[in-house]
């Protein structure tokens, strides 16, 4: 305040003007809604738009071309925890085709102008060394889980999986990263909980190539950064992500472009906590003018 910069500005200096590429919780299930969805998260990501608020636009469209969509086929689209809808889907893969039809309704192309990416949450799906997968009434082992979401990768436009086995199983990790092929995203959330000494782990193992950043989580703007530049300086990209619990602070909105971070999780376009974030993007954004950078596909970082 006394030197009259703004937030990104005091924390990430001249350089700070990457907008993030949002990931967008438009559909929500497991621990944030009580349906029979196993899968926790499924988002949309704008990546062919050309700045943050063409993205932003894209995705808005088509969160509520999807309302519509489930109002027509006598679903609930009472929202869960992050502003998604929590339909009762009988299976992960018919909310996957809802979405995919819901980017065509709204004139878009799956993939390439907007992509998939799910979190899995998968330490809430564990259980004496099976992840329980309820509402299609299946348990895998780690490799059946591992062709599982190959399976998901093969069939849908998912170019991103955070948190895909329990939070302790590095190895589990590092063999989807592996056999990926640099195709998909891998993201480490409960993984890493943005801790220094569980990422240093992490990169020993190469378990994933993304790791999720929570300003809250590991408490201190200062342990915040040590772990973005840890992961940076390791080839991993890092999204800047809300929490469930949130407020209408715009912190890590900041946060994003200071460290141009280049993709951030802050929900569906829906609820003013997560629509904060999006607003001071926009801001951001204007400010910056014609610097202002939107990196799209490129922030995954993807052989693709």
């Amino acid at each position: 305040k006394s030197l009259n910069l703004p937030l990104y500005r005091y924390i990430g200096g001249a350089n700070a003007k990457t907008l993030p590429v949002p990931m967008m919780n438009i559909l929500n299930g497991g621990m944030h809604a009580s349906n029979n969805l196993d899968i926790q998260e499924f988002m949309i990501t704008p990546v062919g738009a050309k700045t943050f608020s063409e993205g932003l636009q894209w995705g808005t469209e088509i969160f509520h071309t999807l309302k519509k969509l489930l109002e027509d086929r006598g679903f609930s689209t009472n929202v869960g925890d992050e502003g998604g809808y929590a339909p009762n889907l009988s299976s992960d893969t018919i909310a996957l085709d809802l979405i995919v039809e819901a980017i065509k309704l709204s004139g878009y192309t799956p993939n390439t102008d907007v992509a998939i990416t799910l979190d899995v949450a998968a330490s809430g799906l564990y259980s004496e060394n099976l992840y329980n997968f309820k509402g299609i009434g299946k348990q895998f082992n780690s490799d059946e889980l591992i062709d599982y979401y190959m399976n998901l990768i093969d069939n849908y436009p998912i170019i991103s999986i955070e948190d895909p086995f329990v939070e302790t199983d590095f190895i589990a990790f590092a063999r989807l990263c592996e056999k990926t092929k640099g195709k998909c995203q891998i993201v480490g959330d409960d993984l890493y909980a943005t801790n220094l000494s569980r990422l240093n782990q992490g990169i020993q193992y190469n378990s994933t190539n993304s790791i999720l950043i929570k300003l809250n989580q590991i408490g201190t703007l200062t342990e915040t950064l040590d772990v973005i530049e840890l992961a940076k300086n390791s080839s991993l990209t890092t999204i800047i992500s809300h929490r469930s619990g949130e407020t209408e602070d715009t912190t890590i909105a900041d946060l994003a472009v200071a460290v141009n971070s280049g993709l951030i999780k802050t929900g569906a376009p829906s609820r003013s906590e997560r629509v904060a974030k999006y607003n001071q993007l926009i801001r951001i954004e204007e400010h910056l003018g014609s610097s202002a950078i939107y990196l799209g596909r490129k922030a995954y970082n993807l052989n693709i």
